[in-house]
């Protein structure tokens, strides 16, 4: 069996997307779709004594113009520096703080790269090594792929010899299925539901926020509290 995940970039994603990583034998990142706004390529949500509050990588968007989130470019690069200052204040008493300060410091204060997938790369893998995720992450661009939506990720099945498809509950809605099932190819959708919680800041709970929340509360215990090392 081989499990493939292919999906676009988030920037600093929660811990349901970093389990779909870990579970897969290649996480294909999908980055030469169309950039979408007001979504999670560019933004995540974390917390603070103010409650739930998003940090945003400012971004160029062209109008109508058909924008590839590969091709999106940060705006103005003050944005290290503004999400590294929030995150800071709204972690410092976190328990496990002070252990990953200076990684997330250099993550961000280090930044200097132009295009958003490079920006959510960057984080993502060093989030992977510090979860101890080993799967490779592999770029659709490496691909020369079809152009019906759902045959360009049969495509990228095929060329990685998958046996298994996973996606987001949400691709239900307009995954022909029919095609994987062509090439034996198996299609499977996440649940999300179930996780337990975790020591967190600043009152009520909340799972949907960026991994940093858990890494900063938890700290080597991270894992415990993600389904995919459960089951590994």
């Amino acid at each position: 069996m081989k499990k493939i995940i292919i999906t676009q970039s988030n920037y600093i994603p929660w811990k349901g997307y970093f389990d779909s990583i870990n579970m897969a034998d290649a996480f294909v990142i999908y980055d030469d779709m169309q950039y979408t706004r007001r979504d999670w390529r560019n933004r995540n949500m974390i917390k603070t004594k103010d409650g739930v509050k998003w940090l945003t990588i400012p971004v160029e968007v062209k109008g109508k113009y058909f924008q590839k989130i590969s091709e999106t470019k940060i705006s103005d690069k003050s944005w290290v520096r503004s999400h590294w200052d929030t995150i800071r204040h709204s972690y410092s008493k976190a328990e496990h703080f002070d252990e990953y300060k200076d990684i997330f410091e250099e993550l961000y204060l280090g930044c200097d790269e132009e295009h958003l997938s490079k920006v959510n790369f960057r984080f993502m893998k060093k989030i992977n090594e510090l979860l101890g995720i080993e799967t490779p992450m592999i770029w659709s661009s490496e691909f020369q792929l079809k152009e019906e939506k759902t045959e360009r990720l049969v495509d990228i099945c095929m060329k990685l010899e998958a046996t298994d498809y996973y996606s987001g509950p949400a691709a239900k809605a307009y995954m022909n299925e029919e095609l994987f099932r062509e090439q034996n190819i198996s299609v499977h959708y996440f649940d999300y539901s179930g996780y337990p919680p975790y020591t967190q800041l600043y009152g009520e709970f909340t799972h949907a926020v960026s991994i940093i929340d858990l890494i900063f509360n938890e700290g080597q215990n991270a894992t415990k509290f993600m389904k995919s090392f459960k089951e590994s």
